[in-house]
């Protein structure tokens, strides 16, 4: 089956496409992107997969996907402008919680997919851990060097690919969508 992937992003697709293996996924080709202004994950990813919708072909399945990470000592931030709150966001969220000893977070991925026929599935992934005192690792992208989940010492950065692809927050909404097919 083929999949339409309302985003830009070359590493969530290679994150989806490890995940679902029988899947024939592929970025959309848009001439724009949709504001993302909903205020949730879900709703985000919801305003994806409609404007993936417009530009995909009629048979093909659509999904918007959103993900962040929120952080328990700031109140949830950067939550849905976690791709947006800053030029550098490691750095900002370091200094961020500098000082505190609270530094749970978790990994939000929401995914939003639309069938030809107009049924939409929804689904969602999470990964629980903190935030390290500095980065450390070399693979993975955005808040990966930081991100240290629960039971590890090691940052997703460190863990590596691999591990990504079975563990993380993207990987588990995927294989929560590909449940709801069976």
């Amino acid at each position: 089956m083929k999949l339409v992937l309302a985003s830009r992003n070359e590493n969530k697709l290679r994150e989806l496409r490890s995940v679902l293996p029988d899947w024939e996924i592929e970025l959309l080709c848009a001439p724009d992107e949709p504001a993302e202004d909903a205020g949730t994950f879900f709703g985000n990813a919801g305003i994806k997969a409609r404007h993936g919708r417009l530009h995909a072909r009629p048979e093909e399945w659509v999904a918007g996907e959103d993900s962040g990470i929120e952080v328990v000592a700031l109140g949830g931030a950067p939550g849905v402008e976690s791709a947006r709150w800053a030029e550098d966001p490691v750095t900002r969220l370091l200094a961020e919680l500098d000082g505190m000893t609270n530094r749970r977070a978790r990994y939000v991925c929401e995914l939003v997919a639309l069938s030809p026929e107009g049924l939409e599935l929804h689904a969602i992934g999470t990964l629980e851990g903190e935030i390290a005192a500095e980065p450390r690792g070399t693979e993975g992208f955005g808040y990966d060097p930081i991100f240290v989940p629960t039971g590890m010492s090691a940052t997703v950065a460190e863990l590596g690919g691999a591990w990504k692809r079975e563990h993380s927050h993207r990987a588990q909404a995927a294989r929560a969508f590909a449940a709801l097919l069976r």
